[in-house]
């Protein structure tokens, strides 16, 4: 019985830790309004912070959270699907390709942008982001 209060108590921090996240997340995309810019910019993001060695509760956080919040694929379907029923089928098309393209760019940027970051400051990276 222990073990799982012990489960239960990670289980909700690992919740709080994703509804900080989430909150300004969903706060800055709904002031955006722009499925693509959203998008590339939770790509960015997401991509920079996967290639640090971040705490996991900061990943939660910031990658799970915040860019969970920030970035939408609904929506984004919605945009297609509008465009599809509208009879503006080059355009849906358009709109998959130039999202997944610049998103899977934007993606790499970010990441490669965290694993400069990353080898030429080691020591501050280590003394910001330790693992425990």
């Amino acid at each position: 019985m222990a073990n799982f209060y012990l489960l239960l108590r990670k289980e909700f921090t690992h919740l709080i830790a994703i509804s900080l996240g989430a909150i300004p997340g969903a706060l800055i995309r709904w002031q955006i309004d722009d499925n693509f810019v959203v998008n590339i910019c939770g790509s960015t993001i997401l991509g920079f912070l996967i290639s640090l060695p971040l705490k996991h509760q900061y990943k939660l956080i910031f990658g799970v959270g915040f860019c969970g919040a920030l970035t939408t694929f609904s929506s984004w379907m919605i945009d297609v699907a509008q465009l599809l029923s509208s009879g503006a089928f080059f355009k849906a098309l358009g709109l998959i390709c130039s999202a997944f393209f610049f998103g899977l760019a934007s993606a790499a940027i970010g990441f490669a942008l965290g694993k400069s970051i990353n080898s030429s400051m080691p020591f501050l990276l280590r003394f910001l982001f330790r693992r425990y």
